[in-house]
């Protein structure tokens, strides 16, 4: 005869202080849970609603400059430090934490067009339209705030040059930075003229971007619509490509550093595999005017970009629609937009001379929090994910308010995609069989490469 006792020990459910919460043993089998779906598929519709009800994106706004913002940088030494550089030739250091100016760096006489920092965050690279590259010296960020023994600083090197500069960018690992101008030129922290120079074509250079993975390989996109690698163990140019519309900025990805995207003037990002440039893995698109500036998450799941349309905008790396769009009544076009460091902050700059700070999610919640919250944050956001599919959850996880302007230019620019695909599908339908081919939308905005 068998006899099954119940044996409970007390250390299991007896609380260890009286602040603790009552422990509670649950049974999950399916078959005493019959409601399980229905109940989880509840949750997850109200997890979706409170994370639109508590989505405040914006933190605050930094004020200081007196022109636009025209470029930024990240202080690779210090997670709370970011440069910005004006169109009236001011650099400043800000401390986001604070949201104050930390230092000043005057001496360009025009625009500054591009920032740099070196990979030890001492030393600023800034280059502009009065013909010059600045090197300057970056103050030392301590426990809470930077030493600084006055609130302005004097630049370490002066390189005058004999054209302006339209961007600058610096090695992930050695003393090389390279400018953008009339042609790429190669410079060295201690010498005062370029070590080497590529030119390919008449046209200027506007953006450049050193490889992640391989110090030696650069990316640069021109006024001809090009957009080329470079190699500067070779004595010439790698690749290019020609496309139909003009490329304002590239960022390559930091975790797969053989892909790049690219922010074109029609309005969409592509999305490259420097290994195979004749088509486009992704093409992104949601902006309705140019977008300016591009940068990606140190984790390389997604980037962020910002538009003349005056709206900013953050892409899944591999998703062709944004996940999240940000805006306010007093932002102008944007010119520079950033990640933070640890990917928790985005930092814009535009036509209003201010700086501003984004959560990198919209409705995260700041500040420390206790375990116990950990935990519910983690279990709304996998009931979310487990029942993104059905409609009432997607389209509230889904919904944006757009300021009228802009959801007017997208309903007018879906028109006339629509007209678009439906005159090709009728040309093909009225022309003989095999006489016209569609090209797809990744390899439609690529005219030619060139090797």
């Amino acid at each position: 005869m068998k006899v099954n006792v119940i044996s409970r020990y007390t250390d299991e459910f007896t609380r260890e202080r009286s602040q603790d919460l009552q422990r509670v043993f649950r049974n999950f089998d399916p078959s005493l849970r019959t409601q399980e779906k229905a109940v989880e598929y509840v949750r997850a519709l109200n997890a979706a609603k409170m994370d639109r009800m508590f989505a405040k994106p914006f933190i605050g706004a930094m004020d200081g400059h007196l022109d636009a913002v025209s470029c930024m940088t990240k202080n690779p030494n210090h997670l709370k430090g970011i440069f910005s550089g004006s169109m009236d030739g001011d650099i400043r250091l800000w401390d986001i934490a604070n949201r104050r100016t930390v230092c000043q760096f005057p001496g360009h006489q025009g625009a500054v067009r591009g920032l740099t920092a070196s990979a030890d965050g001492r030393i600023l690279v800034s280059c502009g339209t009065d013909c010059t590259v600045r090197l300057w010296n970056v103050p030392i960020p301590t426990l809470n705030s930077y030493e600084t023994s006055n609130n302005s600083s004097e630049p370490l090197a002066v390189y005058v040059w004999k054209n302006a500069f339209w961007a600058v960018d610096h090695q992930w690992d050695g003393n090389l930075f390279a400018t953008a101008g009339a042609q790429l030129d190669i410079w060295d922290h201690k010498r005062s003229q370029p070590v080497s120079s590529f030119e390919w074509g008449t046209d200027s250079v506007i953006s450049v971007r050193f490889n992640p993975g391989e110090p030696n390989i650069l990316a640069t996109s021109a006024s001809d619509r090009s957009i080329a690698l470079y190699d500067l163990r070779m004595s010439s140019p790698a690749r290019k490509i020609i496309m139909r519309t003009k490329t304002n900025s590239i960022c390559w990805n930091p975790r797969e550093p053989m892909n790049f995207t690219a922010a074109n003037e029609d309005g969409n990002c592509y999305s490259y595999d420097s290994r195979k440039l004749d088509k486009a893995k992704c093409v992104h698109r949601d902006h309705v005017s140019a977008v300016m500036d591009i940068d990606f998450s140190p984790s390389g799941r997604e980037f962020v970009t910002g538009s003349y349309d005056r709206t900013i905008r953050i892409f899944p790396y591999n998703g062709g629609h944004s996940r999240e769009i940000y805006h306010t009544k007093r932002m102008q076009r944007v010119f520079c937009v950033r990640f933070s460091c640890d990917a928790s902050y985005v930092i814009s700059g535009s036509d209003d001379t201010n700086l501003r700070l984004w959560k990198a999610k919209a409705s995260e919640q700041l500040g420390v929090l206790l375990p116990r919250e950990k935990r519910k944050h983690e279990y709304q956001e996998a009931v979310k994910n487990r029942y993104k599919h059905l409609p009432e959850v997607k389209r509230i996880v889904r919904h944006r308010h757009l300021p009228k302007p802009i959801f007017k230019a997208a309903a007018l620019r879906r028109t006339i995609m629509d007209a678009e695909r439906r005159k090709e599908e009728r040309r093909k339908a009225h022309s003989a069989r095999g006489s016209i081919s569609t090209v797809p939308l990744s390899r439609r905005r690529i005219i030619k490469e060139v090797e």
